[in-house]
């Protein structure tokens, strides 16, 4: 089987693919990409059987056919050949002959047909939402996702879909970032599923801000994002989530109103001299203050005091300062909304403009 193709056509897309090849494979045939010839396409596909990503390059070839090459070695060579460079690539049955002007490569073959393709059966829910969308309630949310945790359901995304809407929530039971999108999909029937951690990050850097349609559908084990010539596959955590409603407190009669900006600005100040490994940070308030205090074990101290709107009882809470910068560095609003209802309770961060995004941090003992 033999195909030629520009290296301006072919790169971009393998960039796109080989996100999702891992350096070190349990199978030798997850370092390759399957290549799909036909007489109207040629496409892609890399998988880790976690996660897969196909995407077509519309281009007319005189054969048709399948095989499967080393995924980062055909990257290297095409991102290391010169700008307009044509490739001509002789496909055997376990060797591949890869020319491109004076430059000769020799790449080993595996069977194409033992290629491990993810099977989309029994498709029980199938919508359409906008690429903004879908990519918005994963920014605001995926940096929550707990990281090989031994609760395997934390290391993934909550997708809650309920007729018109969507929600998305990550924990990793220190913290917790929910997102809700109105009017996103129309479904009949509710479902919940959980995307794991590698399946949301891969999402997150395919996924652009902008507003035209993305197709999914949704089976027993499996989710698939359908956008133009790519086709994103993941496997589903089997699992329960937990049941996080109860660990969002309500908003209180005195919460704290504060320039964005300025409070993460001070509580990065203040980390520079917490802790390295517990990252605590003591929260002092008082009518019209803020202070944040950090110390560590060379018994170095750093004090930061802003102006905030607050006019509850004065308290003293200490936070993981991590959390508290992680969740306002998503939000974008020129002010947030703070709740802390006492010194034992979480502490609820809003975007001043909405309540659609909700950041949870829990307390922590200083």
């Amino acid at each position: 089987m033999k195909i030629t193709i520009n290296r301006e056509e072919l790169l971009p897309i393998l960039q796109i693919v080989c996100g999702v090849v891992e350096r070190r494979q349990t199978l030798p045939i997850l370092s390759n990409l399957l290549l799909t010839v036909s007489d109207k396409n040629l496409r892609l596909t890399a998988t880790d059987m976690e996660v897969e990503l196909s995407a077509i390059i519309k281009k007319s070839f005189d054969t048709s056919g399948e095989a499967t090459l080393p995924a980062r070695k055909l990257l290297d060579i095409c991102r290391t050949l010169p700008e307009n460079a044509v490739l001509d690539m002789d496909l055997g049955s376990d060797r591949a002959q890869v020319k491109s002007g004076k430059s000769r490569f020799t790449l080993s073959i595996l069977p194409a047909r033992e290629y491990p393709l993810i099977e989309m059966n029994d498709v029980l829910a199938e919508f359409t939402t906008t690429q903004a969308k879908l990519k918005s309630l994963l920014d605001k949310t995926a940096f929550a996702m707990a990281q090989q945790d031994v609760r395997y359901y934390l290391n993934g995304l909550l997708l809650e879909l309920d007729g018109e809407n969507i929600r998305a929530v990550a924990t990793d039971g220190h913290r917790l970032a929910l997102c809700d999108a109105t009017n996103a999909v129309k479904l009949d029937q509710a479902s919940q599923i959980i995307i794991p951690r590698k399946g949301v990050l891969e999402l997150t850097r395919l996924l652009k801000d902008e507003d035209d349609d993305v197709q999914i559908q949704i089976s027993s084990n499996h989710i698939r994002i359908t956008h133009n010539e790519l086709q994103f596959t993941s496997k589903l955590i089997d699992g329960k989530f937990p049941d996080y409603d109860r660990v969002i407190p309500e908003i209180g009669n005195y919460p704290v109103m504060a320039d964005r900006e300025s409070l993460r600005q001070s509580l990065t100040r203040a980390s520079i001299l917490s802790n390295e490994k517990y990252r605590g940070v003591r929260i002092l308030l008082e009518k019209g203050k803020l202070k944040a205090i950090a110390h560590n074990p060379e018994q170095e101290e750093a004090e930061e005091e802003i102006d905030v709107e607050y006019q509850g009882n004065e308290m003293e809470i200490g936070f993981n300062v991590s959390y508290l910068l992680d969740a306002l560095g998503i939000i974008k609003t020129d002010k947030v909304k703070i709740t802390i209802n006492d010194p034992n309770s979480s502490c609820l961060i809003l975007p001043d403009d909405s309540e659609d995004t909700k950041y949870v941090v829990m307390p922590m003992r200083l």
